[in-house]
């Protein structure tokens, strides 16, 4: 999805994991995973999606916006709440099919829509076979 920020796939592998040319492959339904985490400690926030929109409107304006999929619409992280994710750094990874965010959250600082700072704050545990899910503490 070429637009003036960002080039249509690259065919060439080399070009696509070692050039200078950013040209993000966005899967089937026109989306890019992005892994979101704190730039000052560097615990994952968050995992979602951007469309070529939700991408162009990030590298614009420096705050973080996705794809709500459930929603089906442009979501401004942090809109409503204060908590706007103001992007420090941006990373692709070696096959530009996924995004990393390193942000600083305004506001009171939580990511999550549940009001903690992290979406990820339960660990899986398997025990005698059976899997459950256990409460992590929060840090700040």
């Amino acid at each position: 999805m070429p637009n003036d920020l960002f080039s249509a796939s690259l065919s060439d592998k080399h070009d696509n994991e070692e050039g200078a040319v950013f040209a993000p492959r966005f899967d089937t339904s026109g989306l890019i995973t992005t892994v979101v985490t704190d730039a000052r400690d560097g615990q994952l926030l968050m995992v979602a999606h951007m469309n070529a929109d939700a991408l162009k409107l990030t590298l614009e304006t420096g705050i973080a916006h996705y794809w709500s999929r459930s929603r089906k619409s442009l979501w401004k992280k942090g809109e409503t709440s204060g908590n706007l994710q103001t992007v420090v750094e941006m990373r692709t990874d070696c096959d530009q099919d996924a995004l990393w965010l390193k942000v600083t959250v305004a506001g009171d600082g939580p990511t999550c829509h549940t009001g903690r700072r992290s979406c990820f704050y339960r660990q899986i545990v398997t025990t005698d076979g059976t899997s459950s899910l256990v409460m992590q503490l929060e840090t700040k």
